[in-house]
């Protein structure tokens, strides 16, 4: 199905790109540094074609906002809101409420879960709180590129079913502490400074996982572990190409020795560690802190992931050896299948934007 689509450069301030699906409309903000937006994008770029049109405001189906909110917001929770784009953006929104068509919001990032002051817009967020969303707020993945493609030569590599199960995990993961206390009371603080809700600490996340690790590190009869535990974002801080590739292929290659692979959120309530297992076609042991998934309504999320609830994280060995036990060895393999299914046909750019149409054919 090919939607009409509606955007307006006018609306984008100079010197900034345009969300990722009106790059095939506007192929003058492609990046010229291919990497890496050709391997999360470049398929779609191939279909978008089939899947919109880009018409005039009176003839669009959805009209989307040029912009991410991202921008605005800031990356993180210590970022000043752009006030300027923030109202260029707002003066968009009241273009659109004059014509009566519904305005789609683009909302990455690690501040996603906070409200934007655009009312009647259907807001397509990285991640929410389920007990706190909103009947428009639409959860998307994030795109991650294809690891079997990039990293292992295009074929998946499949994991026999051994008797005790290995759980992989490479990352950062950090105990609790009084200097995270002590980080997470300035985060409140600046929450209150930008009359913003409170909100849980970014560093939740980084906790969890600890908590979760040890638990299954203290759990030898039950499980096998697959741990590489640090204490900073060696891939995402480091301008060292050769050490960035390095610890890519490290994390790359934990994931592939694994049978299972904890995800548990980050600085945001949402996992990008989840849709980069599913790609490699490993089972995610998902650590679930009152998250919302994409298509819900559609995907049976607990079909494809050991599912734990944050309060089961002292049982978490107990639940993965249990899960493990009560699945066949062709049901095992078959799995790995399902897992890099569901990511290629659902959770990949062009299997996101290929179904993006069924959000408003349900509404």
């Amino acid at each position: 199905m090919q939607l009409s689509i509606y955007s307006d450069k006018n609306y984008l301030p100079k010197g900034m790109e345009p969300v990722p699906m009106l790059y095939p409309f506007w192929t003058e903000f492609i990046p010229s540094e291919k990497y890496p937006w050709s391997r999360l994008y470049g398929k779609y770029l191939e279909i978008s074609n089939s899947l919109f049109k880009m018409t005039s405001l009176q003839e669009a189906d959805l009209v989307v906002m040029p912009i991410n909110w991202r921008v605005i917001r800031g990356e993180s929770w210590r970022s000043k809101i752009n006030k300027e784009v923030e109202s260029l953006s707002i003066e968009f929104a009241e273009k659109v409420a004059n014509s009566g068509k519904e305005l789609i919001i683009f909302f990455a990032g690690d501040c996603c879960v906070e409200e934007i002051p655009v009312k009647n817009a259907t807001v397509f967020r990285m991640a929410v709180y389920r007990s706190k969303r909103k009947q428009n707020d639409i959860i998307m993945p994030s795109f991650t590129e294809d690891f079997v493609k990039e990293y292992l030569g295009g074929q998946m590599s499949l994991r026999h079913k051994s008797e005790k199960p290995v759980v992989g995990f490479c990352g950062l993961a950090v105990k609790d502490s009084w200097e995270k206390k002590l980080k997470t009371v300035l985060f409140h603080g600046a929450m209150l400074t930008k009359s913003l809700e409170l909100g849980v600490s970014p560093y939740k996340g980084q906790i969890l996982r600890s908590q979760a690790l040890e638990v299954l590190a203290e759990s030898p009869s039950l499980v096998n572990t697959n741990f590489i535990i640090k204490d900073k974002t060696v891939f995402l801080n480091t301008q060292d190409v050769e050490q960035r590739q390095k610890a890519r292929a490290e994390y790359v290659k934990n994931i592939v020795e694994s049978d299972y692979i904890l995800s548990c959120r980050g600085s945001a309530n949402y996992s990008i560690r989840l849709y980069e297992i599913l790609s490699c076609g490993r089972i995610p042991i998902f650590i679930d802190t009152d998250c919302v998934l994409p298509d819900e309504s559609i995907i049976d999320w607990k079909k494809y992931c050991v599912w734990i609830d944050e309060k089961e994280i002292p049982h978490i060995a107990e639940k993965v050896a249990e899960f493990h036990d009560n699945i066949s060895d062709q049901e095992f393999l078959d799995l790995q299948h399902e897992c890099r299914k569901l990511w290629k046909s659902r959770l990949s750019a062009e299997g996101f934007y290929t179904n993006f149409h069924h959000h408003f054919s349900r509404k």
